[in-house]
């Protein structure tokens, strides 16, 4: 990639990350992309203790730190146990220590950027002067429908602007399955934390996506509307840059097994499976989901964290279990042709960039309205659970019927489905390209915040 050409900045750069997997990788995917674009640029990464554990061996830029704040917050090991407890811990307990990092810092505070669900990070921004970004790590879309919700007692509004700016329902019951699984099974304190954090972005200096312009132009053009501060779409924000890096002797000796796997397997026969890293689904559910796989006769590789030995326990001559994989490699690998994903949207993001249809599955949060831009805008997957107000199971049947069909090579459906999948790697491809919509917006943000200014909003 070549440098950015402006004023060298004479402080540094913090990124403070929401402290989940999901949150931070895309975070320290933008930050090696602006380090890689600026040389000069010091960029300050701030994790807690714990997370340093995990992650403080990574392999990094030069011009990337990792820095530390106490553990403050209940265990990442523990914190489905408990969300609730957790998010309002990230809202109360991270500010204090974190202010007291940047205090610390050698060189003084440039800019910081900031998760989009830490509200506190832009309050003491303006408050200190420092200036803030706020980025948004869930599509724009899903963010522009935050934004226009509403919690007045026990009802939730929804202000349905991205289609014709009128009231969609008074009512959480009058709302469509896809909204209202939202905040299903949420309490009213993460509800209005998390409005509450949208609600102040508004008031950063510059609000980042990690999504492409031109996978959701209209939706990024909309909040370009209601906004009055520079909008950037920089995504994909996954490790894109990464994938030709290791070509010596020495990687080829070293393959990891799973890729060694799918090497010896036929193009597009090979079904990934992943259903994330933090929200799981039940045993039962579970074991439904591998039966099926394994009544379809469909080949499959799954990462499977938690239930790894419990599936593999189950077996089949068809399939992979893993307890983890270098999920981008494996997208863009030959052999594979769908992906049956909980449609978390680092994941969509790799899909999308490898070019591979989906099979979607959503479980919480921004996954249900991400599964319907999959399947109604986009049109490069199928749904493989609908949304059932019983909670009622996915049946191994319904399942194995639907990935034979989803894989099937000579489907007129997945035909099409796969050539929409091919225009929007496409377009991916060229965002991320020199001269890209997402390059000409990382480099304009460079630029705003060496100079001290907004600079030019960019498509």
């Amino acid at each position: 990639m070549n440098l950015v050409h402006t004023r060298p900045i004479s402080g540094t750069l913090v990124a403070i990350p929401y402290p989940g997997r999901g949150h931070i990788n895309p975070m320290m995917n933008l930050c090696k992309l602006l380090a890689s674009r600026k040389h000069d640029l010091l960029i300050t990464f701030v994790i807690t203790e714990e997370w340093l554990g995990f992650i403080g061996s990574y392999t990094k830029p030069d011009n990337i730190h990792f820095a530390s704040i106490p553990n403050v917050l209940p265990s990442e090991l523990v914190r489905g146990a408990d969300f609730p407890g957790f998010y309002e811990a990230v809202m109360t307990k991270m500010e204090a220590p974190f202010e007291e990092l940047l205090d610390t810092l050698e060189l003084p505070v440039t800019a910081i950027i900031a998760d989009t669900e830490l509200k506190w990070a832009i309050c003491m921004g303006n408050r200190r002067n420092f200036p803030v970004a706020s980025l948004c790590t869930t599509s724009a879309k899903f963010f522009s429908v935050l934004h226009s919700m509403v919690l007045t007692e026990n009802r939730l509004f929804l202000i349905d602007t991205l289609d014709n700016g009128s009231e969609l329902a008074e009512q959480s019951s009058g709302i469509s399955p896809d909204i209202r699984m939202i905040f299903e099974g949420s309490t009213r304190q993460v509800i209005q934390l998390t409005l509450e954090c949208i609600s102040w972005v508004p008031k950063a200096k510059y609000v980042l996506f990690t999504s492409v312009y031109e996978l959701e132009r209209h939706a990024i053009d909309t909040l370009k509307a209601r906004f009055n501060i520079p909008i950037y779409s920089i995504g994909p924000a996954i490790p894109y840059f990464e994938l030709h890096g290791n070509s010596s002797e020495t990687m080829v000796q070293n393959v990891p097994s799973y890729l060694q796997w799918l090497d010896i397997h036929p193009p597009c026969s090979v079904l990934y499976v992943s259903l994330g890293s933090f929200l799981s689904v039940s045993n039962d559910q579970m074991d439904e989901i591998a039966a099926g796989l394994q009544d379809s006769g469909v080949l499959y590789l799954w990462v499977a964290r938690g239930g790894t030995s419990r599936l593999t326990e189950k077996g089949s001559e068809m399939g992979l279990v893993v307890p983890w994989c270098d999920q981008l490699k494996v997208l863009c690998h030959s052999s594979i042709g769908g992906f049956l994903t909980h449609c978390g949207w680092n994941s969509i993001l790799e899909a999308i960039y490898a070019g591979i249809p989906m099979l979607t599955f959503p479980i919480l949060f921004d996954q249900a309205p991400n599964s319907k831009q999959i399947v109604d805008d986009w049109k490069i997957g199928w749904r493989l659970k609908e949304q059932q107000k019983d909670g009622r199971l996915v049946t191994r049947a319904r399942i194995a019927e639907l990935v034979r069909s989803f894989m099937d090579p000579e489907n007129n459906e997945v035909k099409n489905m796969r050539k929409s999948a091919s225009e929007l790697k496409e377009k991916c491809r060229k965002a991320v390209a020199e001269d890209g919509s997402s390059q000409r917006n990382l480099d304009a943000f460079i630029k705003g915040i060496s100079q001290g200014h907004d600079g030019m909003l960019i498509d």
